[in-house]
C-alpha cells in the first residue's frame, strides 16, 4: 500500500509474464493476437504513475526511486520493445496507434520530471536545495537524483526518444553554465565596447575573465563531464557529444572577450595582463584536451583556442621589441644630478622583474616565436654567449635568457652613452656604479630573474661594478693620494718648511673640493655608500696619518700653523662620512 492507502496497480501486476511474450511466437503466427493483454497492462502502469503526478498526488522528490517508479520506467521499456514488433505486423496498426500515444504521453511525462530533476535539485539559484555551496561542489546534485536522472535518461534512449532527452538536458546544463558564469561575475562585451573601454575598466574586466576561465578549467568542465557521464552512463558517446557542444558553446563565448583585447592597441602597461590571458588560455587547452573526444570537432576548437593564445603570443613578442626600441631611443641632455640610479635603468629592471613572474608563460612564446625565426634566436644567443663564456654557454642559454640579455645588453649601452654627459670622470663612475649596482641587486632580488640570467652572469655584473668601484677610486682619490707622497719633499737632503706647508695646504684644498662636490653626489644603495666609504678611509687616513706623522713636526714652531694643517687624521674618517649623501649642505654642519 502507498501513504494514501490505496493499493499501487503495479502490485497486480507481474512485469516479467509479459516481458517476452512475443519471443516465444511462431514465425507463421500472428503474434499481435496475444499483445493486447500485455500492452494493457503497461498501459496501466503509465497512465496511473503519469495521474498521480499530474495531479500532484506523488510529487518529485528526493530520495531512493519507488518502486512504482521503477515499474514505470520498465513499463515505458517493454512497452517500447512491444511497439516494435507490432509495427511489424500487419495487423496491428490500430494497436501500434494506441502505444504510440501512450510512448508520446510518457516521453512528454519523462521529459518534465528530467527537466525537473535537472533544475530544481541542483546548486542554482532556482534550486530547492538551500544549504550553503561551494565553487569545489558544482553541480551540486545528490547522488539519488543523479540516478533518477540516469534511469530517465536510460528509459529514453532506449525507447527511442534520445533526441528529446538529450535536447532538454542540453538546454538545462547550458543555461545553468550560463548562470555559473555570471555568479562569477562574468557578462558577454561586445568588440566595439572592449575598444571604447579605458585600459583601467578593461584590465577590470580582464580580471573577472581570468577567474571564469580558470574556473572552467579547473572545474566546472570537469564537473560537467562527470555529470553527463553518470547521467549517461549507458552510452559514452551520448554524454561525450553533450560535453562537446556544452563546451564549444562556453568556449567561443570566453574566446570571444579574449580576442577582442587582442585586438586593442598594444602598450607596455598591457604585457601582464596579456599573459595571464595567455596563461589562462593555456589551462584551458589542457582542459579541453583531458575533457574532449578526439575527434574534428575538438581538432576545430582547439585550433581556435591556440590561434586565440598566439594572438597575445605575437603581443607580447611585439611589447619587448617595442620595449628594445625604446631603450635604444631614450636619449638625454641632461644628466641625472649626482649620477643617480637613472629612471630608464629603473624601469626597465622593474619591468623585468614583474615579467620574469611569468617566467614558464614566456619561456614558451619565446620558444615558439624563436622557431618560427632562428636567426632572431642566432643573434640573442651570440649576446648570452659574450655575457657568459663557458662551454655550455649555448645549451644552457634559454630563448628568454637570450631576450633579457638583449635587453641588458640595449640598457647597458644606453647608460654608457648617458655617463658621457658628466663632464666628471669620477662622477661618470659613479654613475655607472650606481646603475650597475641596481641591476645587479634587482637581479638577484627576483628568484625568477636570477634563475633567467644565470649565476654567471650575476658574477660578471658584480666583477664590472667592482671596476667602476676601483676607477672612481683611483680617478679621485689617487690624486689626493699623491699629494701625501713622500717623495719630493726634500731639497739636497733637507726637508724644507714651503714644500711641507704648500703639501698640507693642497691636500687641505683639495679634500675640501672632493668634499663639497662629491657629498651632492648619490649614492642610494646603502651597502654600496659604506662600501665606498671604507674603502676610501682604508686608503686615506693611513696615508695621512703617516704623512702628518712624518712632516707635522716641521710646522710644530709655525705661526698659524692650523692654515696649512687644516684636519687632524680623525678628521679625515668624518669628511668622507659626509660624502654620497645627496646634500650640498653636509660640509656646512659638518664645519659648525
Amino acid at each position: 500500500m502507498d501513504k494514501s492507502g490505496a493499493t499501487p496497480i503495479c502490485d497486480d501486476i507481474d512485469l516479467n509474464r509479459f516481458k517476452y511474450t512475443v519471443s516465444t511466437s511462431h514465425d507463421d503466427d500472428d503474434p499481435c493476437s496475444r499483445l493486447p493483454e500485455n500492452v494493457e497492462h503497461f498501459s496501466k502502469i503509465i497512465e496511473s504513475r503519469i495521474a498521480k503526478c499530474s495531479s500532484g498526488e506523488t510529487p518529485t522528490r528526493l530520495g531512493k526511486m519507488t518502486e512504482e517508479e521503477s515499474f514505470f520506467l520498465e513499463a515505458v521499456m517493454h512497452l517500447s520493445k512491444l511497439t516494435n514488433v507490432i509495427a511489424k505486423s500487419p495487423s496491428g496498426s490500430t494497436l501500434l496507434s494506441r502505444t504510440n500515444i501512450l510512448l508520446k504521453l510518457a516521453m512528454t511525462f519523462m521529459e518534465e520530471e528530467l527537466r525537473t530533476l535537472l533544475e530544481d535539485f541542483g546548486g542554482n539559484s532556482n534550486s530547492k536545495v538551500v544549504k550553503k555551496l561551494q565553487l569545489e561542489d558544482y553541480p551540486w546534485y545528490p547522488p539519488e537524483v543523479v540516478t533518477r536522472m540516469n534511469r530517465i535518461a536510460t528509459t529514453m534512449i532506449s525507447a527511442g526518444f534520445e533526441t528529446a532527452c538529450c535536447q532538454v538536458y542540453s538546454i538545462s546544463r547550458r543555461n545553468a553554465f550560463y548562470e555559473q558564469m555570471k555568479m562569477l561575475e562574468f557578462e558577454k562585451i561586445n568588440v566595439d565596447d572592449v575598444q571604447k573601454m579605458s585600459w583601467d575598466s578593461l584590465e577590470a574586466e580582464i580580471t573577472r575573465w581570468i577567474n571564469v576561465a580558470r574556473n572552467c578549467s579547473n572545474t566546472l568542465f570537469l564537473a560537467e563531464r562527470k555529470l553527463g557521464e553518470s547521467v549517461f552512463s549507458q552510452s559514452r558517446m551520448i554524454s561525450q557529444s553533450l560535453f562537446n557542444n556544452l563546451a564549444r558553446s562556453i568556449v567561443i563565448q570566453i574566446l570571444d572577450f579574449a580576442e577582442a583585447v587582442s585586438w586593442t592597441k598594444r602598450s607596455a602597461e598591457k604585457l601582464f595582463k596579456y599573459l595571464d590571458i595567455y596563461d589562462a588560455i593555456r589551462d584551458l587547452i589542457h582542459a579541453i584536451s583531458e575533457s574532449l573526444s578526439i575527434n574534428d570537432c575538438e581538432h576545430e576548437l582547439k585550433s581556435e583556442i591556440l590561434a586565440t593564445r598566439d594572438r597575445f603570443g605575437d603581443a607580447v613578442i611585439n611589447i619587448f621589441n617595442d620595449l628594445e626600441i625604446s631603450i635604444k631611443n631614450d636619449a638625454a641632455r641632461t644628466p641625472v644630478p649626482g649620477g643617480a640610479v637613472h629612471p630608464l635603468t629603473r624601469y626597465v629592471m622593474n619591468y623585468l622583474k614583474y615579467a620574469c613572474e611569468y617566467k614558464d608563460a614566456l619561456e614558451h612564446i619565446f620558444k615558439q616565436h624563436n622557431a618560427m625565426s632562428p636567426s632572431k634566436l642566432k643573434s640573442s644567443v651570440d649576446v648570452a654567449e659574450s655575457e657568459s663564456p663557458h662551454e655550455n654557454a649555448v645549451a644552457e642559454t634559454t630563448p628568454l635568457t637570450a631576450q633579457l640579455m638583449t635587453i641588458m645588453e640595449l640598457l647597458d649601452a644606453n647608460l654608457e652613452a648617458k655617463s658621457n654627459l658628466y663632464r666628471d670622470t669620477s662622477l661618470r663612475d659613479i654613475f655607472l656604479m650606481n646603475n650597475g649596482r641596481y641591476i645587479l641587486q634587482k637581479a638577484k632580488g627576483s628568484t625568477e630573474v636570477r634563475q633567467v640570467m644565470g649565476d654567471t652572469w650575476c658574477r660578471r655584473r658584480s666583477t664590472t661594478v667592482r671596476q667602476y668601484h676601483k676607477n672612481y677610486q683611483r680617478e679621485t682619490w689617487g690624486k689626493l693620494l699623491q699629494i701625501l707622497n713622500h717623495d719630493g719633499m726634500q731639497i739636497n737632503g733637507k726637508v724644507t718648511k714651503p714644500i711641507v706647508k704648500e703639501r698640507f695646504k693642497n691636500f687641505s684644498t683639495m679634500l675640501d673640493e672632493i668634499h663639497r662636490t662629491q657629498s651632492t653626489w648619490v649614492v642610494s644603495d646603502e651597502q654600496l655608500r659604506s662600501e665606498l666609504r671604507v674603502s676610501v678611509s682604508a686608503v686615506l687616513i693611513p696615508a695621512y696619518r703617516s704623512f702628518c706623522g712624518r712632516f707635522r713636526q716641521y710646522l710644530d714652531n709655525t705661526k698659524h700653523a692650523d692654515k696649512y694643517i687644516k684636519y687632524q687624521p680623525e678628521d679625515i674618517e668624518t669628511l668622507v662620512e659626509g660624502l654620497f649623501d645627496g646634500n650640498p649642505t653636509s660640509m656646512a654642519r659638518r664645519k659648525t
